[in-house]
């Protein structure tokens, strides 16, 4: 009798090995993956070093800002410098002078950037403080009508500061762009060269940010840029007299000078029943009083009638110093 023999189960060695295989090389791309990953992070970081080696941290820019052109350069203030007390005062300033300007025109400026950029504001405050008509239209809407009209208007002011060893640092791409860096240098060149009746904060300097596209890749860097010197450098005034050497190199003895000329300006105010006791704040009618002076043969003075009103000290002890060495003998 024969038996029937037991089968044994049969194992499947060949579907193992297949899944075996299978993760294996899931495991493997994954890995391959990462690492080029890892090389690609690599290749970015050693890029961007070699881009941009030892650079200062820069403020956040604008997507509209990187939108460049090869070879295309723009310049924007560093925010902080947009926030410090001078800068906004040197705004508030020119501001507030271009609206007295043009107060007959009723004109009201509000915003630098977007209310200088076209040409109007500059047309009308040119004509204003030159005395003359430019032959410009008087409305334009047009991107070209703008700039052909800005071209005109700067060309005007150019042929006004270039003899008088202004230096250019604006053009009418910058202007018609808003950029507040050239616009400020135009307004405060025109303040100065009209003798404008304000006092500009002196010594005012920003940060700018600059950033070019060089062979496809954007390069920042940051400059200070200089927007107002002193008063005097700025109009040109270069002549010293002993109130600039006082000023700067005998401060102390400033309070005797002073003194000096309170006491000659009292004996003479006496008998009008009028007295001063701080020169800085004390002076009144200026305009009229240089009027007087130069009609009773003093030389006129190195000072303006506005350096007075504007409370500037060096100023007021000219003028006084110059009714002094006139009027000192008289009783």
């Amino acid at each position: 009798m024969s038996s029937t023999p037991v089968r044994s189960p049969t194992l499947r060695p060949h579907r193992m090995k297949k899944d075996e295989s299978f993760l294996g090389k899931l495991g493997g791309t994954l890995a391959r993956k990462k690492k080029a990953r890892e090389v690609t992070d690599l290749q970015e970081e050693g890029k961007n070093a070699i881009n941009a080696p030892m650079s200062p941290a820069l403020p956040d820019l604008h997507p509209e800002d990187t939108l460049l052109e090869e070879n295309e350069e723009r310049t924007m203030i560093d925010p902080n410098s947009k926030e410090e007390a001078k800068f906004k005062e040197l705004i508030k300033v020119l501001i507030d002078w271009i609206n007295d300007v043009l107060v007959e025109e009723r004109i009201i400026v509000k915003q630098l950037e977007e209310d200088v950029y076209d040409g109007q504001v500059l047309q009308k405050l040119l004509e204003k403080l030159a005395g003359r008509k430019l032959n410009v239209a008087e409305v334009t809407q047009s991107e070209i009508g703008q700039k052909q009209k800005l071209q005109t208007v700067l060309e005007a002011v150019h042929d006004l500061l270039r003899p008088h060893g202004w230096a250019i640092k604006w053009n009418v791409d910058s202007i018609h762009g808003k950029n507040l860096v050239s616009i400020l240098h135009l307004l405060v060149a025109l303040a100065m060269h009209f003798r404008a009746p304000i006092r500009l904060p002196e010594h005012v300097s920003v940060q700018v940010v600059v950033v070019r596209k060089r062979e496809g890749l954007l390069q920042t860097a940051q400059v200070t840029e200089e927007l107002t010197t002193t008063t005097e450098m700025m109009m040109g005034r270069f002549e010293r007299d002993a109130f600039d050497t006082l000023f700067d190199h005998a401060p102390d003895k400033l309070s005797v000078v002073k003194k000096s000329l309170i006491t000659f300006v009292n004996k003479h105010l006496n008998k009008l029943n009028l007295e001063v006791t701080e020169l800085e704040t004390q002076v009144h009618n200026v305009s009229f009083a240089f009027e007087l002076m130069q009609d009773g043969g003093l030389k006129k003075p190195k000072a303006r009638p506005e350096d007075v009103v504007n409370l500037d000290l060096k100023s007021t002890l000219r003028v006084l110093y110059n009714l002094f060495t006139k009027y000192k003998n008289v009783e």
